[in-house]
């Protein structure tokens, strides 16, 4: 098994059923930790890949473990640069970038052997944990940080925050170093910083909205959500903040018992989040189910786009032409048509900085998607007046709660919790201040950030969901 998972946790779940286990090969991993509190930690991991480089044989590839592509391009184009002035002095290097949002053919470069006395070195984020293995690493530095999805259940608020691993991840990332050999990893906290971490990763139902999960119980006839027996049991705030959240989007009613509604039940038919389900079902009343479909099947990939740092100008000149005033949602309805015209070609996607195997993934969802809509006797058909203003109606409709206006100071707040926040640099708006916006979520860095975000009316929003504003 896994070292993330925890076994005996499983079992005793199931009865205390039996485990089989398999020895797997893993070669012993010297460890090194800090001796104090590193409060940059990027910095840290960069002095860190030069102290090795200066210290081992050209052929020990080096991977390095940080939270985030910005985090991890800025890092990489920094040791490509000093490499450069270390010419003559060490040995060169060839430095590899690698999280989700990458185009796959620059994925695929950090699995191609450097050329004879030259170190590779990787940047990645928690994707090089377990899911691959990359030949020739034998020194690790793990900053110790992830980025990870969290829901506050108080405030109803999803965050992408940067937080600390825990001692399982730790370990899984030690384990990179030592799969072909004996290795090193370099911690970049202290011993006394790691016995503090977390044994095992939050489970994931623990940390996020369960709208979704509380969707598709009461679909299979479980209405006594909160007393049901979880293996790791979320809190009962997080249980009922998703029954509030499906109410407010009309998919749950209470008689005798907390019941699906109509609405509820076409709802539950879509393997999708609860509001983007909602989105769906509004837009054949809108006459725009044609563009909703390709914007939900868009929300439900990785990132479409992607902006490498050595390209960033370029890339940025190439989403030009794509980009609506409208916001992100739009645009992103304009890059997969242009997709689509252009016969999914990949020589396209590279020159417009598109994620080609994301884009045809999207298109592989929306299929799905359209297959639901016509099991449920909807007609698929697109808006030709105005279709813009439909299209952002319907969106409303499932991201009401997700409403942000702009102050006096230039900051958003957002109208259901009073939270402080500003559009995301990679937004199509983010040089725009329009007087309301929705957003797909809240992202917090530096500051509290709205990513995805759509102009709309504010009467669009007490349409909506009048009962939702009359309450807050």
């Amino acid at each position: 098994m896994s070292a993330t998972m925890d076994v005996d946790h499983f079992s005793s779940y199931f009865s205390s059923c039996p485990v089989l286990y398999l020895e797997g090969r893993q070669f012993a991993v010297k460890l090194y930790y800090t001796s104090e509190h590193q409060s940059d930690y990027s910095f840290s991991a960069l002095v860190t890949v030069f102290q090795i480089h200066r210290e081992v044989p050209p052929d020990e590839d080096i991977l390095v473990f940080l939270t985030g592509q910005e985090e991890i391009e800025s890092i990489v184009k920094q040791i490509r640069d000093i490499s450069k002035d270390l010419i003559g002095e060490a040995p060169p290097m060839c430095v590899y970038p690698l999280y989700a949002a990458q185009a796959p053919i620059a994925q695929l470069r950090v699995f191609t052997p450097a050329p004879k006395g030259t170190r590779k070195v990787i940047v990645a984020t928690n994707v090089a944990e377990t899911s691959l293995t990359i030949k020739g690493i034998k020194h690790v530095v793990d900053s110790g940080m992830v980025k990870a999805k969290l829901f506050n259940p108080s405030i109803g608020l999803d965050l992408l925050k940067v937080v600390r691993v825990s001692k399982a991840q730790a370990i899984q990332r030690t384990g990179r170093a030592g799969r072909e050999s004996p290795g090193t990893c370099y911690r970049l906290y202290t011993e006394q910083e790691f016995e503090s971490f977390q044994p095992n990763t939050l489970p994931e139902i623990q940390r996020c909205n369960l709208s979704g999960v509380v969707l598709q119980m009461l679909a299979m006839g479980i209405s006594d959500v909160v007393n049901f027996d979880f293996m790791d049991k979320p809190t009962t705030q997080s249980i009922i903040n998703a029954l509030d959240q499906l109410n407010f989007l009309g998919a749950v009613e209470k008689k005798e018992k907390i019941q699906l509604t109509s609405i509820g039940k076409q709802m539950a038919a879509y393997p999708l989040d609860p509001r983007l389900a909602k989105v769906i079902l509004v837009a054949k009343d809108f006459n725009c189910l044609d563009e909703i479909l390709s914007i939900v099947s868009l929300l439900s990939v990785d990132s479409l786009v992607f902006n490498p740092q050595r390209q960033h100008e370029e890339a940025l000149a190439a989403r030009k032409k794509f980009e609506s005033p409208e916001g992100d949602f739009m645009t992103y309805l304009n890059i997969l048509r242009a997709y689509k015209a252009g016969n999914s070609n990949k020589k396209w996607c590279r020159e417009n900085f598109v994620n080609s195997k994301n884009a045809q993934m999207a298109l592989d969802v929306r299929k799905q998607l359209r297959t639901i809509c016509m099991d449920q006797s909807f007609q698929i058909n697109s808006s030709v007046r105005d279709s813009s203003a439909a299209v952002r109606k319907c969106l409303v409709a499932g991201f009401f709660m997700n409403a942000a206006e702009l102050e006096k100071d230039g900051n958003y707040i957002t109208l259901s919790t009073r939270k402080v926040c500003a559009i995301h640099p990679s937004s199509s708006l983010f040089n725009c201040k329009p007087a309301y916006v929705i957003y797909r979520e809240l992202v917090q860095t530096t500051k509290c950030y709205m990513r995805d975000v759509c102009v709309v009316d504010p009467d669009w929003l007490y349409d909506a969901a009048p009962n939702y504003f009359k309450k807050k």
